[in-house]
């Protein structure tokens, strides 16, 4: 299975994460969250496998710009449905490869997930 990298072109850590895997000679599809979404099954499949905690990317912009009601109190649940309404929210990139996913891009753990 060739890896899927999901995240948005204009993202500094995907565009970082996008060249390790070109210079590393490691083919990959990439799902553009801006342009083609996130559907809820694989989205519920990350928030089980990390936790909304980890997927929702509350560092960005996006998130800081909800109303306070939006931020206050949230659940898996209402992560969930807040990153479907609004795909930059989700922390980028996810790699996925089949059989596990690696979320966010730090070189050193690229390098041992493919070792």
């Amino acid at each position: 299975m060739t890896p899927t990298l999901y995240g948005i072109p204009n993202c500094d850590t995907v565009k970082k994460a996008r060249t390790w895997l070109d210079q590393n000679g490691r083919a990959y599809v990439f799902h553009d969250y801006k342009k083609a979404g996130i559907d809820r099954a694989t989205l519920e499949g990350w928030v089980q496998t990390h936790g909304w905690e980890t997927v929702l990317n509350r560092a960005g912009t996006t998130f800081r710009a909800l109303p306070e009601a939006d931020r206050a109190d949230l659940t898996a649940a209402r992560a969930i449905a807040l990153m479907l309404a609004q795909p930059s929210m989700i922390k980028r990139p996810v790699l996925d490869l089949g059989d596990r996913t690696v979320v966010g891009f730090k070189p050193e753990i690229y390098a041992a997930t493919f070792a």
